[in-house]
């Protein structure tokens, strides 16, 4: 097997095993629609087997920073809908990731002007981009209620509601890397006395009340979730993950998901510990907080037992990743000084190698 070989299930069928990862990149428009260069830059990349978009805020209350696309409006939903029918049109497929801030806000930086709020009152210990083009400490958040709660389990839901209405072939839930539902499930973001937070059963609540909810939406063969068990990044603890994550994953393996999106790290091997729990498709990560993902990476983490592998960083400087891994091409690199740009550039302007080369396709 390689990442060649076409992979089937009973969710997916793909040409091979290639997967666009989602990278947040900040082009949307101030409303959280998504532009025109979108619809470019996801049309340019239809080449993996599956695109996982940017994570996209399923209501207001959720948006992490400025710049970040929503999928909370019929603006919002139109504006997708061209993305999906552009990725469509070039033979690709694409899922849209739902991605709840939680505690990660500012009421400079969201179009509601709302006060973050996660699972406890605890402050995220980075910087977030807001509105007027500068950067900030992210404030202290409030804890959520109960009610706050059921709500969020709602946007959720409704938000991949308009994902099917947009066309997109399944959602992805951001179960990782410090937002909403990692911060229920992490140690030290989830300080709660209720039944969402002490034991590992009560933190893993709100990720499978989500999970559910949104399956009973668009069905649990469209529904995915991404985690990323011990990861450290944005001053995440998680001090004994195996013990909630398997038994999270075994949970999750009940319900006949699309896939589970997992990310691997140097401190806990959660692909070769949690892959024999889960009877279903596994999209490793294996780049998170690590050297960007390789090719001869990616082959190990088949061997390793994941069905499919995700490349980050190498998808966004090029386009024809895919036709570049299969020729053995070299990979151009990213013009970091305009990652988070507002523009086509440094975002859907990277030439593919046959263009660079002057040649033909």
């Amino acid at each position: 097997m390689s990442l060649f070989t076409p992979y089937r299930s009973h969710t997916l069928d793909l040409p091979h095993r290639i997967v666009m990862a989602p990278m947040t990149r900040l082009r949307s428009e101030p409303d959280g629609s998504p532009t025109a260069d979108v619809v470019d830059y996801y049309r340019q990349r239809a080449g993996a087997a599956l695109i996982v978009t940017e994570g996209m805020w399923p209501h207001s209350s959720g948006q992490s920073e400025a710049w970040v696309p929503g999928l909370a409006t019929d603006r919002h939903q139109r504006a997708w809908a061209r993305v999906v029918d552009a990725v469509h049109a070039e033979g690709g497929r694409i899922v849209a990731q739902l991605m709840h801030g939680g505690r990660k806000g500012h009421p400079a930086a969201r179009i509601d002007g709302s006060v973050p709020a996660g699972p406890s009152a605890v402050p995220d210990g980075d910087v977030l981009h807001l509105i007027d083009g500068s950067k900030a400490a992210w404030p202290r958040p409030a804890a959520m209620s109960i009610a706050e709660i059921e709500d969020a389990v709602g946007q959720y839901a409704a938000s991949a509601r308009r994902a099917l209405a947009a066309g997109f072939d399944g959602v992805e839930l951001h179960g990782a890397n410090s937002y909403l539902i990692h911060q229920f499930l992490a140690d030290n973001t989830n300080l709660r006395d209720d039944r969402y937070g002490g034991s590992a059963e009560n933190r893993m609540r709100f990720a499978l009340e989500v999970v559910d909810a949104v399956s009973d939406v668009v069905g649990a063969a469209r529904t995915a979730i991404r985690l990323s068990p011990g990861n450290p990044q944005f001053s995440m603890v998680e001090r004994d993950p195996a013990d909630l994550y398997r038994g999270l994953v075994d949970d999750l393996g009940r319900r006949g998901l699309m896939y589970l999106h997992l990310t691997d790290n140097d401190d806990y091997a959660a692909l070769a510990d949690l892959r024999p729990r889960f009877d279903g498709t596994v999209v490793a990560n294996v780049g998170e907080n690590r050297v960007p993902t390789s090719a001869p990476a990616a082959e190990r983490a088949l061997a390793d037992g994941a069905d499919l592998v995700s490349f980050g960083r190498a998808f966004i400087a090029n386009p024809d990743l895919v036709e570049r891994i299969r020729r053995g091409l070299p990979l151009a690199p990213i013009r970091e000084d305009v990652l988070y740009g507002r523009t086509a550039e440094g975002y859907s302007d990277y030439p593919c190698a046959a263009v660079s080369a002057g040649g033909d396709r």
